[in-house]
Formats: structure tokens, sequence, C-alpha cells
């Protein structure tokens, strides 16, 4: 039986903004202790402070998560100072095309999957890593519902969050069998600043705390894995059924225009801003 809770040990990447910052406000609590990363000092602290202020044990860290030595480093110095059972990898970033800029640039793909499929790696491997002895804990991947069917203005986008899924999906065997749970999140759109940073239409968009919410809700459950909005999610679901002559033609007509990744740690669209 895989673990389901209490979460008291909560890391938490991609602290700093959205969800992920979101999500470090709803565990807080007496008794709680939070290891919290992101690349942005000023915005982690407020993060911290505010944690604090609701009675939770608050420790920080700036680590870039695509740094595999620093990101392993960290879960383990965390855990040696409190058994980590909750591990929540939320850092990302986005990134796209836009009518002016047809085609994303090799350099913009590499730093997408980097931060977002191999960043959630080096996060949850040395995680499960220290789990596993004591057969307790849990792990959760933040994706995306883009990761459900190739969307053409995010090609590398939906292919790293789609890989992050499958990875997800295949890795509760293993995990499984030692105890170990693994949750794959899939939300929608919500009102971070990585989403702020696409322009589109978002049909059912929500807050960072309902999505925060939500999300502590399906962890308390040991949901294997936690998609919303329900509607939109069906909506990726058929489409991704569709046979492609049919689908390609309504997604390429959508007006969207989404920014190449910055590396700016004062900017939004990059891996301190949780998804």
């Amino acid at each position: 039986m895989t673990y389901k809770g209490p979460y008291r040990s909560i890391l938490i990447t991609g602290a700093s903004s959205g969800i992920g910052a979101a999500l470090a406000r709803a565990y807080s609590g007496t008794e709680v202790r939070l290891a919290l990363s992101a690349r942005n000092a000023d915005r982690l602290e407020d993060v911290a402070a505010a944690c604090r202020a609701n009675g939770a044990d608050v420790r920080t860290a700036l680590v870039d998560v695509r740094d595999a030595d620093a990101v392993a480093g960290w879960v383990s110095a965390e855990n040696s100072a409190t058994p980590i059972d909750l591990v929540i990898a939320c850092a990302g970033i986005t990134g796209g095309v836009a009518p002016h800029r047809p085609m994303e640039k090799p350099d913009a793909v590499r730093a997408i999957v980097e931060t977002n499929l191999l960043g959630a790696l080096n996060t949850v491997l040395p995680a499960l890593a220290v789990m596993q002895p004591r057969a307790r804990g849990r792990v959760a991947m933040v994706g995306s519902l883009a990761g459900l069917r190739g969307l053409p203005y995010s090609p590398a986008y939906s292919a790293a969050k789609a890989a992050l899924a499958a990875y997800a999906q295949a890795l509760r065997g293993t995990a499984g069998e030692a105890g170990l749970g693994v949750t794959m999140v899939l939300p929608g759109f919500v009102d971070t600043p990585l989403d702020n940073a696409v322009r589109s239409a978002k049909p059912f968009r929500m807050s960072p705390e309902k999505a925060a919410g939500i999300i502590k809700r399906g962890l308390a459950r040991g949901r294997r894995s936690i998609v919303f909005p329900r509607r939109l999610y069906f909506a990726l679901k058929v489409a991704a059924a569709l046979p492609d002559i049919l689908i390609d033609p309504i997604l390429r007509r959508a007006v969207v225009e989404v920014p190449e990744p910055q590396t700016d740690p004062d900017r939004p669209n990059r891996a301190t801003a949780g998804e």
C-alpha cells in the first residue's frame, strides 16, 4: 500500500510564485516543516515569511533544478535534517511560438526540456532514493494538460509535459512495490506568472489557491493522478483520440502567442515560476 500521509515534512521546488507558492502556503501550519527552493531570493523569502507566520518551520534554498548535483545535495541535506515524506516538483518554464515567430529556437527547446522534464527528474530521483529505505513517502510531479496532446504553439512544452506524465505512469509500478506513492498533477490554466506570459483564450482559468487546494486534497487521498479542470481535461482527451487530420487544422487556427524562455531570474517565465 502506497503512502498517503500525513505529510509533515514537505519539499517543494518552484516555490517562489504560482502553484508552488500557493502549495507552500496551503501546507504551512504548526508541526509542518517546509523545504522550499526557487531561484529568486526575494520572492522566495516572501513566501517563506507567510508560511512561518502560519506556524511552519521553513528552510529555503536557491537551487537551479537543471543542476542535478545541486538538487540531489539539497534533497539529501533536507532529508538528513528531517525525513521527507512529500516532494512536489513544481518548477517549470513555458515557451513556444507566436505569429511573428513560427518556429522554436533550438536553445529554447533545450531550456524547456531541461527544466520541465529533467529538472523534475533531478528532484524526484534523489527523493525516492532517500524515501526507499524507510518505505515511506510520496513524490508529485506537476505537469500540464498540454501534455495530453501536442499543441502546435508549444511543441517543446507539450513534449516535456507528455514525457513527464509517461514517466510518472511507468514509475508508479516500481515505486509502489517499495511502498512509495507517485502522483502526476495535470493542471489547466492557472493564474500564475508563467500562465500570464501566454496570450491566448484561457477557458476555466482558476486561482493558484484553488489549484493548490485541489492538489492538496488529491495528495491526501493518495491519488495517482490529479487533473483539473475536468471539462478541459475531457476535451483534450477527445482531441487526442481523434484523427490528426481533423484536429490539426483546428489547433492551427487558434490565436496564441507564447514567449521564448527567459534566463533572467527576475522574469516570471523561468524556473522560479511554479506551475
